[in-house]
């Protein structure tokens, strides 16, 4: 009877997986009939016909490839990451053709509808041709995202950027007025795939010679070996008062089969162990104090802790047990969601939260000062930068490295730096 069972449950699951890959395949083919519309209204090239379809059949035929091999590991790298950023390019460019031509399908067949029930002398239903101006304008807006995003995998995800904050508090002592503090989030070493980059962006960290660096989660994608490459370049990240990490979501290795519990345990004692071999001081539902002139603030650090289905093992009152509110307190948690559920309104009074884990969703749009905007927003309330309720403020930073998407569009990876001052912001 259990064999049975267990059959029964792994022919659900490649059932599952052949529906999901059909549905796909069939919505792939559906918009680019669709947007080949747009190139025949421009020529009747059979040679850009031809040159089409093979193009459109090599990015599907390339993604299903990559996607069909088995790939326990390391789900969103190498040519895995860069077939999804292709598939991903093309269809936004093909799904923005194809509003435009249905938009005109419709107009069309109400004209034609029209013109049937209140006929001129000597008409008959028939349907206007597509006008070339439409596919014109439809294939100019296209090739915006498409440009974008082809430009986002070859180097937007390395456009790093140095985002400096100046906060106010009442609370903050006297010896820490203009104390400095790097933050960098959601490194994701398993996607990298050039070391100097890495190495630039690192050493763009220690040129900031803050007083402190802070790390706020997902070091890695899954596995603890993603970051064998990467220990001696990470280990470089140095700070007079040291450098000060908790874990993400992505650490826990959720999201991959493991071939028992055991394994997955040592894997995550792997990633701890990591931190420990960079010099980084990992904390684990803890705090340290760092001390100057005699004064101190506390650095506070939870696990993960997430909405919805993302793991829940943040304990704020374990952390902070034996803080008073009147200490002045960096609190380090990976999801933002977590300011909002309790951190914010607690009790004892954490007066600036750094997290990551949104990425910004690595696409957007940022006018500095006046508009931001991504996709990511209709999910977290707290998504990227500074936000301040009741007094207290949380800093989102936008992540240093990359997921699923191997790229950036106007959302960049981020190196923030906070300086903290004393007293009430200036008007």
């Amino acid at each position: 009877m259990k064999f049975r069972l267990v059959n029964k449950s792994i022919f659900a699951k490649k059932s599952g997986i052949i529906m999901r890959w059909t549905l796909f395949i069939v919505f792939y083919i559906l918009i680019d009939i669709y947007a080949f519309q747009a190139i025949k209204t421009l020529t009747n090239s059979n040679w850009i016909y031809f040159g089409y379809l093979i193009l459109s059949l090599l990015v599907l035929g390339n993604f299903i490839f990559q996607w069909s091999q088995p790939s326990p590991e390391r789900q969103f790298t190498g040519g895995r990451g860069y077939s999804m950023g292709l598939v991903l390019s093309f269809m936004i460019g093909k799904l923005i053709l194809t509003l435009f031509m249905f938009g005109e399908d419709i107009s069309r067949f109400l004209i034609a509808g029209y013109q049937n029930l209140v006929p001129p002398s000597g008409s008959s239903f028939s349907l206007s041709s597509r006008r070339l101006f439409l596919s014109q304008i439809a294939l100019g807006i296209a090739a915006i995202p498409f440009a974008s995003l082809l430009y986002g995998m070859y180097q937007g995800k390395y456009n790093y950027k140095v985002l400096k904050y100046s906060l106010y508090f009442e609370d903050l002592p006297d010896a820490f007025d203009g104390y400095r503090i790097t933050q960098i989030s959601d490194i994701h070493s398993g996607s990298f795939d050039n070391k100097k980059k890495i190495e630039y962006a690192v050493g763009l960290i220690n040129e900031q010679e803050s007083d402190t660096i802070l790390f706020t989660g997902d070091l890695v994608n899954n596995l603890a070996v993603e970051m064998d490459p990467w220990i001696s370049v990470f280990s470089k990240i140095k700070a007079k008062d040291g450098v000060f990490s908790i874990l993400g979501n992505h650490d826990y290795g959720d999201y991959v089969t493991w071939e028992s519990d055991k394994a997955k345990l040592d894997n995550v004692q792997a990633v701890k162990n990591v931190h420990s071999k960079m010099g980084w001081d990992l904390l684990l539902n803890e705090h340290r104090f760092i001390q100057k002139s005699g004064e101190r603030i506390a650095l506070v650090g939870v696990e993960n802790w997430g909405s919805g289905g993302f793991k829940k093992l943040g304990d704020l009152d374990l952390a902070g047990k034996g803080l008073s509110p009147e200490e002045f307190k960096i609190l380090l948690s990976h999801d933002p969601s977590y300011w909002q559920e309790k951190i914010k309104s607690d009790p004892n009074n954490y007066q600036l939260t750094l997290s990551g884990h949104t990425h910004g969703m690595q696409f957007g749009i940022e006018i500095p000062g006046w508009f931001k905007w991504s996709p990511i927003q209709y999910r977290y309330e707290n998504w990227a930068g500074i936000y301040e309720e009741f007094g207290r403020y949380i800093n989102v930073n936008r992540g240093f490295g990359y997921l699923a998407y191997p790229g950036r569009v106007g959302i960049w990876p981020e190196i923030s730096v906070i300086e903290l001052r004393k007293g009430i912001k200036p008007a």
